[in-house]
């Protein structure tokens, strides 16, 4: 939205990562709220499956983080919007707090 001439294959990766990122997060809430249901009671089956939705997380983001780079090397729409560079390092941070306490708790 901050970048309406952005080049067609970024607007379609982004939309695919859109897609990706809701999914996980959903994934997230579904577990959250299990646990709250268990009173925080986890059985060492379901730590081990939300660690392993932790990883998978990790690694989503690690990607994700590797998009946002090239965006921001590769598109000339961006690059001549300070706004929208503003915004890409901005997630591109936010991306990167997560991955460093996904790494931690792994």
């Amino acid at each position: 939205a901050l970048v309406p001439t952005l080049e067609e294959p970024f607007v379609q990766a982004l939309a695919a990562w859109e897609q990706a990122l809701s999914q996980t997060e959903a994934t997230f809430v579904r577990y959250i709220e299990q646990v709250v249901r268990l009173e925080h009671k986890v059985s060492p089956e379901l730590y081990q499956e939300i660690l392993q939705l932790v990883r998978f997380a990790l690694e989503q983001s690690r990607q994700f983080v590797l998009l946002l780079n090239q965006l921001g090397e590769e598109s000339q729409a961006l690059k001549s919007n300070p706004t929208a560079i503003t915004v890409l390092n901005h997630i591109r941070r936010e991306s990167e707090y997560f991955i460093g306490i996904a790494e931690a708790l792994l």
